[in-house]
């Protein structure tokens, strides 16, 4: 069985009797996991409405609280009420085996116990409980990906089909302005429709593994003028003043292709939500051995609330832009994965009415450290 790199799996060890922690701890200990210890329910119960546990290793016959109690109030726990629990106890009739799997147990050991059968089970539960972690996870994907193919994907294939419906229809009583205008809109729903599947198809790939990364030495400044003549036209538009004030010769460590998404994702997303009038502008600086990386606006700002559903993809939220622009919330999901791939990560500052600062860092070469 290829088994998982359980290191550091937090262990939540519960029994009255202070040398049957020891053993149980002892016999774990070379497994490298970090091991939280209580001699009573009470004491169990509070640590674990404090802390989330990967497992949690149970005595039945306790003063205060049995294990039964115990294991029945932990499955009402926010932070633990899907941890796995073995109880590890003297008591081994059939009856009590029953009540134990009865409160919420998933396995059961008698004392005194095989230190390597313990060792077996408590890896065994460990990586059963990866794996339901990695199929909800997939689940929340399947969810947000049929939710932004039903919903996102709908509007400007509606769009497409209706202009181009109304094209066909009166084209012989439309004059060349009409005809210049619809034609203008069938081509930003098409752009629209186009970007949204290409930010599926790299979400989709990057899921299932498929996109390589190849870091190198990357110079920051021309990188971001990319971006910035690329989005030129909708900071030109929205009659934005679009900035790009990273110092020449700035170096990070990373592969082109991901960071120049970031980038793309960010400025873009920071021109949807300013108004008119507005800034947006581009800095960078080193800081705690990293280059961090700013993309600051002055515009529509959120509340802490929404800041803390952008990067989950549980939590579906979507504001539509200043000039009535749509978007998914994937692209930010996107760039966190991207920057945490290159050795990255990214963190955010706003307030609403006061505009937003997405903050990114990335490794420097090693050579520049």
């Amino acid at each position: 069985m290829n088994l998982p790199n359980t290191r550091q799996a937090r262990i939540l060890i519960v029994d009255d009797v202070a040398k049957n922690i020891q053993l149980v701890a002892a016999s774990l200990r070379s497994q490298g996991y970090s091991m939280t210890f209580a001699q009573s329910g009470p004491k169990a119960l509070e640590l674990a409405q404090t802390r989330p546990f990967d497992l949690v290793i149970l005595d039945i016959m306790m003063p205060e609280m049995d294990g039964y109690e115990v294991c029945r109030r932990l499955k009402s726990l926010p932070l633990n009420g899907q941890t796995p629990v073995i109880f590890l106890t003297a008591k081994t009739d059939a009856e009590a085996i029953v009540q134990g799997f009865e409160a919420g147990a998933v396995d059961y050991l008698s004392k005194p116990f095989n230190g390597a059968e313990l060792k077996a089970r408590v890896q065994t539960h460990l990586e059963l409980k990866r794996i339901r972690e990695e199929l909800e996870i997939a689940s929340h994907l399947k969810d947000k990906f049929f939710a932004i193919i039903a919903h996102d994907l709908r509007a400007p294939f509606n769009a497409l089909l209706g202009l181009s419906q109304t094209l066909k229809d009166d084209v012989e009583d439309l004059s060349k302005e009409d005809i210049v205008q619809i034609a203008s809109m069938i081509f930003e729903a098409g752009a629209r429709a186009n970007g949204l599947l290409e930010q599926l198809l790299r979400w989709a790939s990057s899921q299932q593994g498929k996109i390589t990364y190849h870091p190198e030495r990357i110079e920051l400044f021309p990188l971001a003028q990319e971006v910035v003549a690329l989005l030129g036209e909708v900071a030109h538009r929205k009659e934005i003043t679009l900035h790009n004030l990273l110092p020449p010769d700035t170096w990070v460590y990373a592969d082109r292709p991901s960071i120049a998404a970031v980038f793309r994702n960010l400025v873009g997303n920071a021109l949807k939500f300013t108004p008119q009038g507005g800034t947006v502008e581009l800095r960078a600086e080193p800081k705690d051995g990293k280059m961090e990386i700013e993309v600051a606006d002055n515009g529509l700002g959120m509340s802490l609330e929404v800041q803390e559903s952008l990067f989950r993809l549980d939590r579906h939220h979507s504001t539509l832009g200043t000039a009535g622009e749509r978007g998914t919330g994937l692209g930010l999901i996107l760039c966190k994965e991207f920057l945490e791939k290159n050795g990255g990560s990214i963190s955010l500052q706003s307030a609403p009415d006061q505009g937003s600062r997405f903050l990114f860092q990335l490794p420097v070469p090693q050579e520049a450290t």
